[in-house]
């Protein structure tokens, strides 16, 4: 997920566009860009919950509702609801002790069992890496190139194979999280792209080492953003970077249009011959926050013109999105994942993973209101 931060990316390899078309809210347009359906054009093949905050919620208090007010297991009401992919991120050593392989491994037991399949998401930090940071974990800053690069195999074999090892392998994993930038900074900045690249293909060969048959996504913010995607994805095939999807965070109030989504997965889908599936996406079921956290999206204001703060808009926004990746020509597009329904606003599971007493930014665009009742759009 990516915060309001703005990254300058300069030329590397093959020549990046303008500025402007990295900048947030400030995709390229696409004139002549389809309209997106009204409605999916068939039902996608992930429809997926990214609950990577779900662990620390539950062993801090959190208590999760069905509509009726019973409480019931997040997992089982997600599935039930439809469902049918879990997405984990995995840090290295983070502050809080969260979102490490035991976690995964934890919450990927019963996402198996509910039989749900498993996208993980390797950040390959020790906190948030997004657009704007992709810091090193603490125990790798000193290494030198080789050893970096050797660690990523190291750590992406680890986790992969313990989730091999206990019987509930990952389906797909993500070498890196919005990568605009690259990762591992400075080392594998996207201004030396032939270090980069072999920074991911070491993660990739790793994955497929560990777990045969895994699909390994590369993962951009700004989904609205077509020159951006030709620009990375050029170069990453330039340099020999193994991938089978293309993998795009799309937020309606940052990322531009949903016409832009559209044209720029019609385009990459076919100019890559590649899957395509928006990772990340969310939208608020209400403004005013559940905690003295300010929200990140709390504004009126902030809002995608024709998609109130209701329920009903938050419906709206999946089933529109939803749309858009199902209509991407010869069944490209593999589905949507939602960011983070289960992060309600519990004490302690705050934005600042280095800070415990840090409220939640997020609590409006749960999937489970301020009492924990599981929202319409659980049943999308």
């Amino acid at each position: 997920m990516r915060r309001r931060t703005a990254l300058r990316l300069g030329a590397a390899g093959l020549a990046a566009p303008a500025l402007a078309a990295h900048l947030p809210g400030t995709a390229l347009a696409a004139p002549g860009a389809p309209g997106v359906p009204a409605r999916p054009a068939r039902r996608l093949d992930i429809r997926g919950v990214d609950i990577s905050s779900l662990a620390k919620s539950e062993d801090l208090g959190g208590v999760y509702r069905e509509a009726n007010g019973r409480p019931g297991d997040p997992v089982e009401i997600l599935r039930r609801g439809g469902s049918n992919w879990a997405r984990l991120k995995v840090w290295v050593d983070p502050a809080d002790g969260y979102n490490t392989e035991e976690h995964v491994l934890r919450i990927a037991r019963r996402t198996h069992a509910a039989g749900m399949r498993l996208l993980v998401d390797f950040h390959y930090s020790d906190t948030w890496a997004d657009p704007g940071k992709q810091f090193k974990p603490a125990a790798w800053t000193n290494l030198d190139f080789p050893g970096l690069r050797d660690a990523v195999r190291a750590h992406t074999t680890d986790v992969l194979g313990a989730l091999v090892d206990q019987g509930t392998p990952a389906a797909m994993v993500q070498i890196g999280n919005e990568l605009n930038g690259g990762m591992l900074w400075p080392d594998g900045s996207h201004e030396n792209w032939p270090r980069l690249a072999e920074l991911l293909t070491a993660g990739a060969e790793a994955a497929r080492a560990s777990t045969p048959g895994i699909r390994i996504a590369l993962h951009l913010a700004d989904g609205g953003d077509n020159g951006l995607y030709r620009w990375w994805f050029d170069n990453a095939v330039r340099y020999g970077v193994p991938f089978d999807v293309i993998a795009l965070s799309f937020y309606g109030y940052w990322h531009g249009t949903l016409a832009e989504l559209s044209h720029n997965m019609n385009d990459v889908s076919a100019r890559y011959d590649r899957d395509v599936v928006v990772v990340e996406t969310a939208y608020p079921f209400r403004l005013g926050s559940d905690d003295d956290h300010e929200d990140i999206i709390d504004l009126p204001s902030e809002l995608v013109d024709g998609y109130p703060a209701t329920p009903e808009g938050q419906v709206a926004w999946m089933r529109d999105i939803c749309a858009a990746v199902a209509a991407v020509p010869n069944r490209r597009g593999l589905g949507v994942f939602y960011w983070e329904p289960t992060w309600i606003a519990v004490p302690g599971n705050g934005w600042d993973p280095d800070d415990p007493s840090s409220g939640n930014a997020w609590e409006n665009q749960a999937w489970f209101d301020y009492s924990g009742r599981a929202l319409p759009v659980v049943r999308r």
